[in-house]
């Protein structure tokens, strides 16, 4: 009898394939190191176009078929926007999906929506997502839309014979009473914080699921744990939307009408964000290079966290908001800290360089600002 394979296994790989484009992005650093000189930027361009050429120029057994779900949202326009500004492959053509494509909780539309592209391998962004506030009351609508879309799409995937799903996770499935820093090994070692239990033990089911896949089909399944993502394109609405998005429309809307900002909590819990860009090019990453069946934590380093009341400021100084802010601590802080462990991703991509959190802040008001009037809010 074969032994069951238990959760905290050693870690899972799938041996090289020579079909598979290794088409490596040694490009990701160049996108997010600004404010170099004008020589590094030559010398360095011209290192990495060579070396992007020269993996590029891997064979493959035809086309390539990226399928993105949830492309429409924050981090698929993302990884759209890196494709299109030389990150993707000759190899490659990449199919953006959103919710008008298909109803991913419909395992009926996600098949035919599978069979209409073909594709070869698969970002699984898609999900229902939404603020403190919004989790705190319908965690079982997060429970079971995701868990719908979530078994769906690996579903489609398996019976298609895709050869590779990258699945979005969240720090917010870790136990909430844990050890700091939080690793991938911790992932099934408690209950999640109860603000978000329905969201969180749906996106825990993904690394279950990646792993019985694998076990009995040996399919190339795997996840990563981003922290905080925020930028371009991301849900600014105040009540549904994510803490960063949300404090830069109250302040957008303070500026504009003349009154304070108030921020919801005490501002002390700390978060580490990560830049949807720099995300984007970690995803490509993954997708091309990582071949583990365990999940990646992608993510600033732990002394790049900062307090919500560090990026109010950080908000106020970009938006140039000159009113008083005021904190409402009778609203929740929800979880006090997540502080996650980059050690495995810095194994990898020792050299990869993540945007300054100001610098990020700054070009999304700005994207938000001159993008007011279509922006999701």
């Amino acid at each position: 009898t074969t032994k069951p394979m238990m959760l905290r296994d050693p870690p899972l790989s799938v041996p090289p394939s020579p079909t598979r484009a290794l088409c490596v992005h040694f490009r990701v650093a160049v996108w997010a190191q600004r404010g170099r000189t004008r020589q590094q930027a030559a010398r360095k361009d011209a290192h990495i176009e060579k070396n992007t050429r020269k993996m590029c120029e891997v064979p493959v057994s035809g086309q390539r078929r990226v399928l993105v779900t949830g492309g429409s949202g924050l981090v698929g326009r993302a990884i759209e926007r890196v494709v299109k500004e030389g990150g993707g492959c000759e190899d490659e053509e990449w199919v953006f999906l959103s919710s008008r494509d298909a109803d991913l909780t419909s395992a009926v539309e996600t098949r035919a929506v599978f069979q209409k592209h073909q594709p070869t391998e698969v970002i699984h962004l898609a999900a229902m997502v939404g603020g403190l506030f919004q989790n705190m009351s319908h965690n079982l609508d997060f429970w079971r839309n995701n868990v719908h879309i979530n078994d769906n799409v690996l579903q489609a995937a398996h019976e298609l014979g895709v050869r590779k799903v990258v699945s979005c996770l969240s720090t917010c499935i870790f136990p909430d009473r844990t050890n700091y820093p939080i690793d991938e090994t911790m992932i099934h070692n408690g209950p999640p914080h109860s603000s978000n239990f329905g969201y969180s033990y749906a996106k825990r089911m993904i690394d279950v699921q990646n792993r019985a896949y694998f076990q009995q089909y040996g399919r190339l399944f795997t996840a990563v744990i981003p922290t905080n993502v925020f930028g371009p394109h991301d849900n600014f609405n105040i009540q549904q939307g994510h803490v960063l998005p949300g404090l830069i429309h109250k302040t957008y809307l303070a500026q504009r009408e003349g009154t304070a900002l108030e921020v919801w909590g005490s501002g002390t819990p700390r978060r580490q964000f990560i830049y949807s860009l720099d995300l984007a090019r970690l995803f490509l990453w993954v997708l091309r290079e990582y071949k583990e069946i365990d999940p990646i934590i992608l993510s600033v380093g732990e002394e790049d966290e900062v307090s919500i009341k560090e990026a109010a400021e950080c908000v106020v100084e970009s938006l140039g908001f000159k009113g008083q802010v005021v904190f409402d601590t009778s609203k929740s802080d929800g979880q006090f800290k997540k502080t996650a462990s980059n050690k495995k991703l810095r194994q990898y991509l020792p050299d990869f360089t993540f945007t300054p959190f100001r610098q990020a802040v700054k070009e999304t008001c700005e994207w938000f600002v001159a993008n007011y009037d279509t922006a999701r809010k």
